[in-house]
């Protein structure tokens, strides 16, 4: 397959104004993917964004591109990423189309496209898009150009699809929850679906400015949803990202829950419910304590590259439902097409409700093995350091030291000239030394 130019695993991203992220790049994109789209079905395709101030550019440039190709518009507004999948599904539109950087700052933007079932496109047609942006651009005849209209009742649609999500025999009545909506696309859908459910709410990150999204808040800024779920002795902390495609939670302590024990809890409820349906696909970054906490209740587990696109990938390839990553892209495709940080979480609370246990205790049987990280800067004319023969023998020392205890993985960041090298083990002095030991033999032979 040839290789894809603009489109990473997640999209396009980049800094706004910057690269591809600028209103020329992306009229002539909403333009190819018109043109790649044109004629099939419904003609329409839907724009929603989260809450950066470069949203309200590109989604115009978007509709300029579209509409000169002579495709209709559906413009969504501000919505989660899982909610335009959704949408874009039960529209019958041609393809979703998402204005969102997720976790990065307000100055970078991304767009990246669902197709009519509410899946990440293929390759072949993101190819298709990349061929058709070297043509020159032109324009359909007057009475041939794409209309744009606001779908108004987009957010009520999404709120009633997450609560039917959730079991119509429970209810969140006497459960207090903070949630945090990092000032992104969620903040006016999270807070109204657990009230609607019956909780009483308490609000972080739900007034964005164009600026604010993920600062200081939200699932990569955790310190916000801690620090209120002690101040008001909450059950719990919902903290989403910017986008809401992730979710990390806090329980009634102030400990963090992540995403992968999330997927835990959500396999090992499915298990006893008879909902698992095969199963569980992690990443190479999941933590060796989750795997045996799942060999441990016979649930099979398998590992994916790095990326929710790869998980969903290896998910559709065995035929199972749940996986995800330890940031927090949580997967269920008996309710969602794509990563949805509102359904996974209230997957985890009606977990805790129907064991009727609190969210600290639903985490027994899982051991989360202490986890070192060093990121090495390394030159492009290095080569291949992974490979090196010192790298090899001091990874291979590793291993042999830890044995079924521990857990070695290097690999190269895909956005910035860096080696991660991680490095598990049973104790915090052992995941300590070795990755430390590795980190030194990579900038030697660097």
């Amino acid at each position: 397959m040839a290789k894809r130019e603009y489109f990473g695993t997640d999209g396009i991203r980049g800094k706004v104004g910057e690269s591809n992220i600028n209103p020329e790049f992306v009229t002539k994109l909403g333009w190819a993917a018109g043109k790649v789209l044109a004629g099939r079905g419904t003609n329409k395709v839907l724009i929603g964004k989260d809450t950066r101030i470069s949203g309200y550019m590109l989604e115009s440039a978007l509709e300029a591109g579209l509409s000169a190709a002579g495709i209709n518009i559906g413009l969504l507004g501000p919505m989660p990423t899982p909610a335009i999948a959704y949408l874009t599904k039960t529209f019958r539109s041609e393809a979703g189309i998402v204005i969102s950087a997720s976790h990065n700052p307000y100055y970078d933007n991304g767009i990246k496209f669902f197709s009519s079932t509410g899946h990440k496109l293929d390759d072949e047609i993101e190819l298709a898009i990349e061929q058709k942006m070297k043509c020159d651009m032109t324009c359909v005849e007057s009475d041939k150009l794409g209309k744009a209209s606001r779908i108004n009742d987009a957010a009520g649609r999404y709120i009633e699809y997450c609560k039917g999500t959730f079991p119509s025999e429970l209810s969140l009545a006497g459960l207090k929850i903070v949630v945090d909506c990092a000032h992104g696309a969620t903040y006016h859908i999270a807070p109204n679906v657990l009230i609607e459910l019956g909780a009483t709410v308490i609000e972080i990150g739900t007034e964005p400015d164009g600026l604010n999204i993920n600062h200081k808040v939200g699932a990569t800024s955790l310190r916000a949803t801690t620090e209120a779920v002690k101040k008001h002795k909450a059950d719990l902390g919902f903290a989403l990202d910017g986008d809401g495609d992730r979710i990390m939670m806090v329980d009634e302590e102030g400990k963090v829950v992540d995403g992968d024990q999330i997927i835990f809890i959500i396999a090992r409820d499915a298990l006893r419910t008879g909902k698992l349906g095969g199963g569980v696909v992690g990443t190479k970054m999941t933590n060796l304590g989750m795997e045996l906490a799942l060999e441990k209740l016979g649930i099979p587990f398998e590992r994916a590259d790095v990326g929710d696109r790869y998980v969903m990938e290896l998910l559709q390839k065995k035929g199972w439902c749940i996986g995800g990553e330890n940031s927090g892209h949580v997967l269920n495709l008996n309710y969602a097409s794509t990563g949805d940080g509102i359904v996974a979480g209230l997957q985890v609370i009606s977990a805790m409700l129907r064991a009727n246990m609190k969210l600290s205790a639903l985490n027994s049987g899982y051991d989360k093995f202490p986890q070192r990280l060093i990121n090495v800067k390394y030159k492009q004319s290095s080569g291949n350091l992974i490979e090196h023969k010192d790298v090899v023998k001091a990874v291979s020392k590793a291993e042999s030291a830890m044995g079924d205890d521990g857990r070695v993985l290097l690999r190269k960041s895909g956005t910035e000239p860096l080696i991660r090298v991680m490095v598990e083990a049973k104790t915090d002095k052992d995941s300590d030394k070795w990755a430390e030991y590795i980190a030194e033999e990579v900038k030697k032979a660097g």
